[in-house]
């Protein structure tokens, strides 16, 4: 009886076929997520770039910051915040290690799409190391455009939306739900390129060395830019 030839990997076939008990490989670049146990859950090791990653929160402000603390404050280009839930404040941005000077705080229209476009439009340029997005309602049309624009580059774009929101359809390659926990944040991975994982993960996070007292004495990163000026000075539009 002749041998049969062995079934090649399916990764070394195409870069985006794996096993369904297995990680995909990432077929683009990662910036690692500061948190090991977190890292060893990803396809590629890390938040991927150049992709919509989707962080589906039972309510702003619970610890998504720290969470995407540690590959922010690896970022050498510009952090441009669309529409966050609240302002950004200069001692908070430093206790997260990140300099309020490489912010960008882009203000919009909550109810309109002003900043969708914005932030669609700033992938497209390859001008900033990430962007982060807080939208409520976005349709499937709208998600599609997003992936599409982070794809043109090598961004690290993730889209903060309610849990809600988690039952609806996505092109997001990774989609992860935020809950609080005590010490730190219950992650639910809802999509990834890999085996399915039923169980949550806890991530335990360090409060901020920002007292919550020093906050009203704190000041604004900066003056909001709108979503239409912000455009001219990093794409040059």
């Amino acid at each position: 009886m002749a041998r049969s030839d062995p079934i090649p990997a399916p990764e070394t076939l195409h870069p985006s076929l794996w096993l369904a008990s297995q990680l995909a490989r990432s077929a683009s670049r990662c910036v690692d997520t500061g948190h090991a146990a977190l890292s060893a859950q990803l396809p590629g090791g890390g938040w991927p770039l150049g992709s919509l990653n989707e962080l589906l929160l039972a309510q702003s402000g619970i610890g998504e910051m720290r969470l995407l603390q540690p590959a922010l404050a690896r970022m050498k280009r510009p952090v441009v915040l669309v529409q966050p839930p609240q302002i950004p404040q200069t001692l908070a941005m430093s206790a997260l290690g990140m300099p309020p000077s490489q912010l960008i705080w882009v203000r919009s229209n909550p109810r309109g799409s002003d900043g969708l476009w914005a932030a669609e439009q700033i992938l497209r340029s390859g001008s900033c190391g990430a962007v982060l997005l807080w939208y409520q309602h976005a349709r499937g049309e709208n998600l599609r455009r997003l992936h599409l624009a982070a794809q043109s580059g090598e961004t690290l774009f993730c889209m903060m939306r309610p849990l809600s929101e988690a039952r609806d359809a996505s092109p997001a390659p990774l989609r992860l739900t935020l809950e609080p926990a005590p010490g730190g944040l219950q992650l639910g991975f809802l999509k990834r390129r890999g085996p399915q994982r039923d169980e949550p993960l806890f991530l335990p996070l360090s409060p901020s060395s920002l007292h919550r007292r020093h906050a009203p004495l704190d000041r604004p990163a900066s003056a909001p830019a709108s979503a239409g000026s912000v455009l001219s000075e990093l794409v040059g539009g």
